[in-house]
């Protein structure tokens, strides 16, 4: 990604709203709750001037945005990049503007009761300045999370409404994941003011609304987060809450759990407690149980008095019963060891980018169920709700992972960067803290834990991220030599990627037996703790075939493939309880001359058609599930009907 900017402009000191430490409830239709989805055709307008910067000098965000200079039709959610033929929109780095006008609904505007309108977004890409009727309402930054704001007060009774969005895509080291612009001062070779943004993860830099947008309504008074936790015996089950309300302190509150037959199995009341369920359904992983991904529903229902007048807020919250616990050498989900048989994948597609789409979602779980998938890595960011509904649903098992890809710098491991990434870890806890398929934090992808400041840095985000959540067992995903990885001491589980007789000794299957073997005994003798391959895979181009198997064919990535699983078939039975493989699907990187319309370790391809590798790993998840699986083996890869 290259362009003409003599200083870019990231963080800009606008006065404003940042993004709050407020709860993150997902926006829901209920009995006292309203939404309205704002996807569909924005106005869009790129800032091509020399300092990326005439949206601000000239107040874009006062006026409406076609009055400002051309503007095009941009679908949301997407990516921005793919949409339109202009190479130069493609690669482009700096702000970029938004704009969406709404009518609001009259009763939103006319109630007496006044209600709260709040505008919210499911992510955007990176840091983004929101304002609302030329009224700045909020700012945020990061690229994966939602944020919100109330805009209430800069309605003024108008049924219209003006959304104007400011986003930028420009990383720093200080952003997560980290980057640079390197600035081309060589005049024979690029013009003046010319710039690349330098990136150290593997996969394009999609920007733009990646996420729903929506309006939603709660009452004055209304149920701002909801924290669950779960325990179980053998015939009993204890549900942990804690509400809080915002808006006054002279309300009540009741909670009704049920099944998913409409039974109500327990109740309660106040702010925080526990519910006693009797013969609980746990929520089991995928293939793990008949019946996996059982979700009960808490209602909690809140009533306050407020001027003489009677206000009920209604929050309904799908609850998982499970249990988590990490050993010296297994995984238990309910007591019972788990082996993550799986993937890890990426919110990426043709033309859309990173935009959510329902149809490639529905695709995708689709095929994670016929490959016998149990279980997936966010790799390298968190994903969208949506998404991690249907793993609560479908009992698809998370390691949800922060976008800490790519911290290779020194410069990375500052206290800047530690502030933000602590940031981005209580943000994501707080979206996903109550998610049953959610088993273990990532704080990181391969970051330079080799390096002194390293130790300090982790010790200080994982504890962090204990500290928040102390259910949930953390890791971080490394590359790095066993005897020299300073943050390997503080997390519970090891993963490890690697990828030998591919990045090393490139073409030699032969030395994976004996390098993998090495690699999980010299792991698990320095921590005695399990491990999880979290990468392994080839590059292989659909439809290249060699005999005897070649590096980039088909063949070679299917050979690869069984020759780390010769490997895993014998340490499973010792402490590895996982194997992850990169990459579901084919993604789009940076160009480069080791990328061909970028990276090919998918077993399936970008348009999501199998590679011969798929029916490897197809076979072989089926065979492990019905192994490990209380279920009797009638259970097979076509006894589903997906």
């Amino acid at each position: 990604m290259a362009g003409l900017c003599p200083l870019l402009l990231l963080l800009l000191p606008l006065p404003g709203r940042a993004a709050g430490p407020a709860g993150m409830l997902y926006p829901r239709d209920t009995p006292s709750r309203e939404r309205k989805e704002l996807g569909g055709l924005w106005s869009f307008r790129a800032d091509f001037s020399p300092g990326r910067d005439a949206g601000f000098a000239q107040r874009w965000y006062r006026q409406p945005l076609r009055q400002t200079g051309p503007v095009i039709d941009m679908p949301v959610p997407s990516s921005f990049n793919d949409i339109t033929q202009d190479p130069a929109l493609e690669g482009y780095i700096g702000w970029v503007w938004y704009e969406k006008e709404v009518l609001l609904p009259a009763r939103w505007l006319q109630d007496p009761a006044r209600p709260r309108v709040v505008l919210r977004f499911g992510s955007a890409h990176y840091y983004s300045i929101v304002w609302v009727n030329g009224v700045q309402v909020v700012e945020h930054e990061g690229g994966h999370l939602p944020f919100e704001a109330e805009i209430s007060s800069v309605l003024q009774g108008s049924p219209g409404c003006r959304i104007t969005v400011a986003l930028n895509n420009t990383l720093t080291p200080h952003t997560l994941p980290p980057g640079s612009i390197q600035y081309m001062t060589d005049r024979t070779r690029y013009p003046k003011n010319y710039f690349v943004q330098d990136i150290k993860f593997d996969f394009f830099n999609y920007a733009g609304i990646h996420r729903p947008v929506v309006l939603y309504t709660t009452p004055s008074v209304y149920i701002d987060d909801i924290t669950v936790t779960t325990t179980s015996s053998e015939h009993v089950a204890m549900v942990q809450y804690q509400v809080s309300v915002v808006g006054s302190t002279a309300y009540s509150l009741s909670l009704t759990l049920r099944d998913q037959e409409g039974k109500v199995v327990a109740t309660g009341d106040g702010p925080e407690g526990e519910l006693k369920v009797l013969n609980p359904n746990l929520w089991w992983p995928y293939l793990m149980h008949e019946n996996p991904g059982y979700l009960y529903s808490l209602e909690v229902r809140m009533q306050a008095q407020v001027e003489g007048a009677l206000l009920e807020d209604v929050y309904t919250l799908p609850v998982g019963i499970r249990t988590v616990h990490v050993t010296g050498t297994q995984f238990l989900i309910n007591g019972r060891p788990f082996y993550f048989h799986g993937v890890n994948k990426h919110e990426d597609a043709d033309i859309r980018g990173k935009g959510l789409d329902w149809p490639l979602i529905m695709k995708d779980f689709n095929l994670l169920r016929w490959l016998g998938a149990n279980s997936f890595r966010t790799s390298h960011y968190p994903y969208a709700e949506e998404i991690m509904d249907l793993c609560d649903a479908y009992g698809i098992v998370v390691i949800d992972e922060c976008p800490g890809v790519g911290i290779r710098l020194p410069e990375s491991f500052g206290n800047r960067s530690l502030s933000h990434h602590l940031a981005v870890m209580e943000e994501l806890i707080r979206r996903d803290k109550n998610r049953p398929s959610v088993v273990m934090w990532s704080v990181a992808n391969e970051p330079a834990s080799e390096l002194p400041p390293a130790a300090f840095y982790f010790k200080t985000v994982i504890s962090y991220t204990k500290a928040l959540d102390p259910s949930r067992p953390v890791t971080f995903v490394t590359d790095a030599n066993y005897a020299r990885d300073r943050g390997a001491p503080y997390v519970d589980v090891i993963c490890v990627n690697s990828y030998f007789s591919w990045y090393h000794d490139p073409g030699h299957l032969e030395v994976i037996p004996l390098q993998l073997t090495a690699q999980f005994e010299n792991w698990y003798n320095t921590y005695h703790k399990p491990i999880i391959q979290s990468e392994y895979g080839a590059d292989s181009v659909p439809g290249l075939h060699s005999d005897p198997p070649l590096m980039f064919s088909e063949e070679y990535q299917k050979a690869m493939l069984r020759e780390y699983h010769s490997v895993f078939d014998k340490k499973r039975k010792e402490y590895v309880i996982g194997e992850l493989i990169w990459n579901f699907a084919d993604f789009m990187t940076n160009q480069g001359t080791t990328r061909v319309l970028g990276n090919k370790k998918g077993i399936f391809t970008r348009q999501r058609q199998p590679k011969a590798a798929a029916f490897v790993l197809r076979e072989r998840y089926w065979k492990i599930a019905n192994e490990s699986s209380c279920l009797p083996p009638v259970i097979t890869s076509h006894s589903l009907c997906l």
